[in-house]
């Protein structure tokens, strides 16, 4: 979401590219068990590049909002995938609609394995990513290309910058993030892909890319503050208090940072 925003773009279906990289990363890992890993996150990443290709080439050729189709193609992803899983995906002798098991040779290791607390690889692996993307935004020319575009399409134009191409790779390789978020799910934490496998993370990332307030290090504490709430709010229920409270905190918190930067912005301006 993050780096959609940055491009001015609004990528709402991160939640079905989620899907869908989670839906191909689990049919590839047991499909080849031998390369389940790599080919897994290969996989994922595809199937969610593909999953925002047309949003993306719509958005940059045809002056459609990449919000309506990003919505609609949430749903398609959605239904897919409960009717892959439901059919001819689904693990022999289940009854819920689900894969087979990813073998445990291609799952992501923990790094930290106690009762109350487990670390995961991929935890660190995001974490060296977000600084890899900031890097990348700020010191190369397609990071450069990229930001220009997000902020002013026009001068990005009069300044020889192709603004469709970027917007479709832009999209594309949201997607393509997305795909290999979904993909992490199920190699790190999971193990399959089942119906419901998503609890609205996509949606979820959309918040943590806006409270970042445009700073690629800022995702950090933004998922870390998401995540806290979450499962804040779970916990609050046993004494009462309805976990809906959570989703206030958080969208006054938004409302507050989006608040700040339009005062920034509009100070520059004057």
């Amino acid at each position: 979401v993050f780096l959609a925003l940055r491009a001015g773009l609004f990528n709402i279906g991160v939640e079905g590219q989620f899907l869908v990289g989670g839906l191909a990363c689990s049919a590839t890992a047991i499909a080849v068990p031998a390369a389940g890993l790599p080919l897994g996150i290969l996989a994922g990443m595809a199937a969610g590049a593909a999953w925002a290709l047309p949003a993306g080439w719509i958005k940059a050729y045809r002056g459609g909002h990449e919000v309506i189709s990003t919505i609609m193609l949430n749903n398609v992803a959605g239904l897919m995938g409960a009717a892959l899983v439901a059919g001819p995906l689904k693990a022999p002798g289940q009854e819920s609609a689900t894969t087979a098991m990813v073998a445990a040779s291609a799952r992501i290791p923990n790094l930290l394995d106690q009762e109350r607390l487990k670390v995961n690889l991929a935890l660190l692996v995001g974490v060296v990513l977000v600084f890899v993307l900031g890097r990348w935004l700020k010191k190369s020319v397609a990071g450069y290309e990229l930001r220009a575009t997000g902020a002013n399409p026009t001068a990005a134009r009069a300044a020889g910058v192709d603004v469709p191409r970027v917007i479709l790779r832009a999209m594309t390789a949201s997607g393509a993030i997305a795909g290999a978020a979904g993909a992490v799910m199920v190699l790190a934490f999971e193990g399959r892909f089942y119906q419901g496998f998503s609890a609205g993370y996509g949606f979820d990332g959309l918040g943590v890319a806006l409270l970042a307030a445009g700073q690629a290090w800022g995702l950090i504490p933004s998922a870390l503050l998401f995540g806290m709430l979450n499962k804040g709010g779970t916990a609050i229920q046993i004494l009462g208090v309805p976990k809906g409270i959570t989703y206030v905190l958080l969208g006054l918190l938004i409302l507050v940072v989006a608040a700040i930067r339009y005062r920034k912005e509009a100070s520059r301006g004057d």
